[in-house]
């Protein structure tokens, strides 16, 4: 939740509760509410516009709790498998795309080396040190 110029933490699970921020003058502690003044979160509070982030432990490790209780070890689906595609469905693929299919992998494989051969003439074109240059 943001209030002036900073973040502060709240429990997890009130996702669109709407909230209000109480501060007495001359605190330096404020709380948040909900409508009907239960409160769920207290904090020191920022000084304002310094953009911190303000934590409470509790939250922090409630959010870790509902994340972690979110996963399964189950198997994602039972009818998909997770495998790489085949041969033939590659060749299905290229032919789709309306591209030719080579035999191998290896010779589907192109390597435009045009540009390393400019640099290595420019390289070779450039003249060696003058004795100015490289004084020995």
């Amino acid at each position: 939740m943001q209030f002036d110029g900073n973040f502060y933490s709240m429990p997890p699970g009130l996702p669109g509760v709407q909230v209000k921020v109480l501060h007495r003058l001359g605190k330096d502690d404020l709380r948040i509410a909900t409508a009907g003044r239960a409160v769920i979160a207290q904090h020191r509070r920022a000084p304002r516009g310094a953009g911190q982030t303000v934590r409470d432990d509790g939250h922090v490790i409630a959010l870790e709790r509902a994340v972690l209780a979110s996963f399964s070890d189950r198997a994602p689906c039972k009818n998909k498998v997770r495998k790489p595609p085949s041969e033939a469905a590659l060749a299905e693929a290229e032919r789709l795309r309306g591209q030719t299919v080579a035999g191998t992998p290896a010779e589907r494989v192109v390597i435009d080396l045009s540009h390393y051969a400019a640099v290595a003439d420019r390289l070779r074109s450039v003249p060696p040190p003058t004795k100015e240059e490289n004084p020995e």
